[in-house]
């Protein structure tokens, strides 16, 4: 495994494929409190690429046309999150995109366990850690712990992607799923605009 750290946005000459796998680190949940530190991508190679905010400084024209790009699907675990953030802080309308806890809560329907520690221990035999979740992200250098956690955080979505399409495939819920997918933008949007947890299909 290498780790690529990148300050400010992404090298203009990467490829990364029809899927890449997309996360974020920030200095907390709220995503118009809390400002975006990392965004963290891999071509399911092996290898992690980490681009590195500076506060205030989210000036990323290669990292926003990878995510608007529409012939590259953007794979996340809880994409609703990482997606709306990044529609705050980077401009970036992230789309089409892959959430692989809507996946698994679609057809892992035995279980209430749909983190992604559960999901790569369960159908890939990997234990990650979560030890740095809670560690301060906005520091000006990061630990070699906190590129590895970051890391981790993406090196395995593609394969749980594979996984999942398999059991949807099976328990014939497919199509609901991509269409729980492709809602997740608006779905994003509406947390921005204000309705982060009302219903807006509730009676």
């Amino acid at each position: 495994m290498a780790i690529h750290l990148h300050h400010g946005d992404l090298p203009p000459d990467l490829d990364f494929g029809d899927f890449v796998a997309v996360d974020t680190e920030a200095m907390g949940l709220h995503n118009m409190r809390d400002r975006l530190c990392l965004v963290q991508l891999s071509a399911g190679d092996g290898d992690a690429h980490l681009v590195q905010f500076d506060k205030g400084s989210y000036n990323a024209p290669h990292l926003k046309a990878l995510l608007e790009n529409p012939a590259a699907t953007k794979i996340f675990h809880f994409a609703r999150f990482d997606v709306s953030i990044m529609q705050h802080y980077l401009g970036a309308h992230c789309a089409p995109v892959y959430c692989t806890k809507i996946a698994s809560r679609l057809c892992r329907t035995f279980t209430d366990r749909h983190g992604l520690r559960d999901l790569c221990r369960d159908l890939l035999g990997v234990e990650i850690s979560k030890q740095q979740q809670a560690s301060d992200w906005g520091a000006a250098t990061l630990t070699p712990e906190q590129m590895e956690y970051a890391a981790a955080d993406v090196l395995y979505l593609h394969a749980l992607r594979e996984k999942l399409e398999a059991m949807l495939a099976r328990e014939g819920r497919t199509d609901l799923a991509h269409d729980c997918f492709a809602f997740l933008p608006a779905r994003a949007a509406l947390d921005l605009a204000g309705w982060p947890e009302l219903d807006i299909f509730a009676h």
